[in-house]
Order: structure tokens, then C-alpha cells, then sequence
């Protein structure tokens, strides 16, 4: 059986979920689960406080009820499964390393933000910075499947060295900001200057953007490797397997700085 944690009300502070992971609550009793500190001021709260739980292996643990006050939602993760049914504060899926979060709402800012392998999924919409390094970090993601169903915000892919990032919809200004490495697809719009200063990695966009003038047309591209991604995200999305398989025109830049990026758009 799943663990459940129910949501009772709202809660009336920000709250530190990265303790209610799978490898974290092996072994503990509901009990010791109820008992967990989940509190970010002075006021207490724990899981009991916050959450009626319904006991079952914490293989696989589920949210009924979010808040954009639950931040580090599966922060950590290495294992297993956390589903959340409802909107997640900052840093959701934040360093994890390995099995799967899945998001049944909004995130906030810095979901998957060094992100190191196993998939996070959000059904919404993100906030800024997906995928990218918080203060004082070098790098963003560098590995796992990070997918958007919504919109994202600005600075999506912002220092991102290795991984995949699907963005169903929208994207903010700056996509894929100082991009070092790793796979951007996005089908819908973007906003101002993507790929600004990456140095490599690879943007493929559904709808042609506005790029700066440090991007250099090289004309139509032939290459296996369109046919080999589709059908990585075939099981993901049928549409970003349809673009992968269209004829795709090839922008090398950001010249500004290393220049061994590329943008692809259809052609």
C-alpha cells in the first residue's frame, strides 16, 4: 500500500518537506513519521500537525492537497515514488539523484534545480529558474528527465551541464541561459534572447524565436541523431517526437562566448 499524508488545511507557514522521502521513512512507524519537524520558523509544525496519514510503504508516497508553501518536495530523492496532488512551493525535486516526482499542479521557482538523475514530472506550470543552480552554484541540472506540461518561467535551463528538459508549453526570456551541456525542447513560445551565452548543449524550439545576433544560420540539418531523440520522448510526448522528426533548420552560437551551442527550429 502507498503512504498517504492527507492535507488538513492550509498550512500557516512555509514547510520543509524534504525529510518525506522514500530512503528517509524506511523502517519508521506512522508514529515517528507523525513526529517529523517540518517547521521553517519558531512556530512547531510536524507531519501530524499538517497531515492525517494513512500508513503504507513509503516506497511510494502521495500528497492529497498541496500548497505553494510546501517547498523541497522531494528534495533529495533517490528512490521510489512522491506524487503531490496539488501545487508545490520552491526547490521541488531539488538534488535528486534517482526515482520519480510527479507534480499534479504548479511548481515553484527552481524545480529540478541540480537535478542529478530520475524524471520529475509537473502537470502545471513552473516558476523561474527550472532546472538551474541556486545562489553560489556552478551548475544546474546534470542529469535525469525534467518535464513541464504548462508554461515556465524565465531562466529555464539557466547553467544546465547535462539532461533533458521538455517544456510543453511557453518559456520565459533567457531559456537556456549560459547552457553548458544537455537537451532543451520546447513547443511552445519563448520569450527574448534564448540560448543566451551557451556554450554547448543543444535548444530545439517548435515555434522560431527571435534569436540575438550571435546565432549563425547553418542552413538545414541531416543527422541520425533527430530520429534517435524522438524516440526517446516518444513515451513522454507525441508532439516533441513529431518536431524531432520535421526538417530542422541548425543555429551555431552564442558566438559571444565558446560558440559550440546549437538552436534548432523547423525549417
Amino acid at each position: 500500500m502507498t503512504l498517504v499524508l492527507t492535507l488538513k488545511t492550509a498550512p500557516p507557514q512555509r514547510l520543509d518537506l524534504s525529510p518525506l522521502l522514500p530512503h528517509l521513512l524506511n523502517g519508521k512507524s506512522a508514529k515517528e513519521i507523525a513526529a517529523i519537524d517540518l517547521a521553517t520558523t519558531r512556530e512547531k509544525a510536524s507531519v501530524g500537525d499538517i497531515f492525517k496519514l494513512r500508513a503504507g510503504s513509503p516506497e511510494e508516497i502521495r500528497f492529497e492537497g498541496g500548497s505553494e508553501r510546501f517547498d523541497a518536495v522531494g528534495e533529495g530523492l533517490t528512490q521510489g515514488r512522491v506524487a503531490v496532488a496539488g501545487d508545490v512551493g520552491v526547490n521541488a525535486g531539488r538534488k535528486m539523484a534517482g526515482g520519480e516526482l510527479a507534480i499534479f499542479g504548479n511548481a515553484g521557482p527552481y524545480a529540478g534545480s541540480a537535478m542529478a538523475g530520475g524524471k520529475l514530472e509537473i502537470t502545471g506550470n513552473a516558476g523561474d529558474f527550472l532546472g538551474a543552480p541556486r545562489e553560489g552554484e556552478i551548475h544546474g541540472m546534470s542529469g535525469g528527465l525534467l518535464v513541464v506540461r504548462g508554461n515556465a518561467g524565465r531562466r529555464a535551463g539557466d547553467r544546465v551541464r547535462r539532461g533533458t528538459i521538455l517544456i510543453e508549453g511557453d518559456a520565459g526570456d533567457w531559456l537556456a541561459s549560459r547552457f553548458i551541456a544537455g537537451t532543451l525542447v520546447v513547443l511552445g513560445r519563448v520569450g527574448a534572447s534564448p540560448g543566451y551565452l551557451m556554450r554547448r548543449g543543444t535548444l530545439v524550439l517548435a515555434k522560431p524565436p527571435e534569436l540575438d545576433s550571435t546565432f549563425v544560420d547553418c542552413g538545414t540539418f541531416a543527422s541520425s541523431f533527430p530520429a534517435v531523440f524522438a524516440r526517446f520522448l516518444l513515451p513522454e510526448s507525441r508532439a516533441a517526437a513529431r518536431l524531432f522528426r520535421s526538417h530542422l533548420r541548425r543555429f551555431g552560437g552564442d558566438m559571444a562566448v565558446l560558440g559550440k551551442g546549437e538552436i534548432f527550429v523547423p525549417a
